[in-house]
């Protein structure tokens, strides 16, 4: 059901072996740490390094390096007040960018100036009221001016939204033209799942957690269990048990932090309490995603959900909500099911009782993997070369 990569590369346009490499400046904050913007910029940044084509300096404030040829520059930050920091770390590099002349600026933060800016999240100020439904602070403010001063800037040639959700929020808050937006969800290291033999995590994560081999296991991945909705998956758990429709009530696994006394207690007052585990945080995620059956991740909202691509990758079929950025890659009834926003326990116990066959959840399973193998980093770093010779290749000099 797993089969290992086997992506073919699409290779960049060549290069004239006259002509020096497109010194290209990429822009984080923390680069190669702990963090969905920080791991997607460092997981493309170094398989460019590697390229004839290609100088790539990053400017950042933090970073874990490897072994890729990448100079690194460091930028400094003001914390304090706090509302200094977005427009402190724009400001900053600003002033070490006009050291150097790039051919290419791609940033995945929000500063003043950029060729390419890598949107991770929504517009600030849409996620601070829609989301968090809270008043902007001084901070959210600053955050806000700094991202419009970059979003509508005339260097910008693209902006890259990791989802659809993403992109219409742009159009719709700073009018972008359709032509400048492209498309760039992240990608996932397939070898990661490949190098782990899937039975024996089967075995040991389960019998870690009081599951056995044909318990049916769901599995929950997040920082947030309040914006990923744990309340909704224990509610339709224990609304399946009730119903009594189905012989296979799932379990559920939960990994990451949050407050787990709170929902083991939710879980308690539901009649679930010995079919809901909390692991806590993981170093490693990924022999929990072999040792379950399916991925619940029902967000209020999620710009991607990078648990996604990876349950898929692991063949696991998911369940989400259609405010995750992911739905653009989840076909309904291939790769899982998408519920309604406003999904209520009801909906979700429908949905596990369709996963309780075997049959169901195997053949979903091998359509995961097929698509996740669509999203390799190295096809995503091929899109980007080609991107970054066009531009750098296009551009007389730098553009104020």
């Amino acid at each position: 059901m797993c089969q290992g990569n086997d992506n073919f590369t699409q290779q960049s346009p060549p290069i004239d072996g006259t002509m020096k490499p497109l010194k290209i400046a990429v822009v984080i904050p923390k680069y190669g740490l702990l963090g969905g913007a920080e791991g997607f910029a460092s997981e493309l940044t170094k398989r460019l390094a590697v390229r004839d084509e290609f100088d790539m300096h990053v400017f950042a404030n933090r970073w874990k390096s490897g072994d890729e040829p990448i100079a690194f520059h460091h930028v400094p930050i003001i914390r304090f007040p706090r509302w200094l920091e977005p427009i402190s770390f724009a400001w900053f590099v600003a002033r070490l960018l006009e050291k150097w002349n790039f051919d290419v600026v791609h940033s995945h933060e929000r500063i003043f100036a950029m060729d390419i800016f890598s949107f991770h999240g929504i517009p600030h100020l849409a996620w601070r009221r829609n989301v968090r439904r809270k008043a902007p602070g001084l901070f959210d403010l600053a955050t806000a001016w700094v991202e419009k001063k970059g979003v509508t800037c005339h260097r910008l040639k693209k902006i890259m939204p990791v989802s659809s959700l993403v992109a219409r929020e742009l159009e719709r808050l700073y009018n972008v033209p359709k032509g400048k937006i492209r498309l760039a969800y992240p990608g996932v290291s397939l070898e990661r799942f490949d190098r782990y033999d899937r039975e024996r995590c089967r075995m040991e994560i389960r019998a870690m957690h009081g599951f056995s081999g044909d318990d049916l296991v769901l599995l929950f991945v997040g920082m947030n269990f309040e914006i990923k909705r744990l309340d909704l998956v224990v509610r339709s758990i224990a609304e399946l048990k009730q119903n009594g429709k189905t012989g296979k009530v799932p379990g559920l696994l939960v990994v990451g932090k949050g407050d787990a006394k709170k929902y083991s207690r939710l879980a308690e007052n539901c009649g679930i309490g010995g079919l809901v585990k909390f692991a806590g945080e993981q170093q490693d995620v990924v022999p929990y995603y072999l040792a379950c059956d399916a991925l619940a991740m029902p967000s209020v909202y999620d710009t991607f959900g990078m648990v996604v691509l990876e349950a898929m990758a692991a063949c696991l079929p998911v369940i989400i909500s259609e405010n995750v950025g992911a739905k653009d890659i989840v076909e309904p009834g291939i790769h899982g099911y998408v519920l309604p926003n406003d999904a209520r326990p009801g909906n979700m116990a429908k949905v596990l009782t369709k996963l309780a066959d075997t049959g169901k959840r195997t053949r979903m399973a091998a359509e995961c993997r097929k698509r996740a193998e669509r999203f390799s980093w190295e096809r995503l770093a091929d899109d980007l070369a080609s991107l970054y010779l066009d531009i750098g290749l296009d551009k007389s000099g730098p553009t104020p």
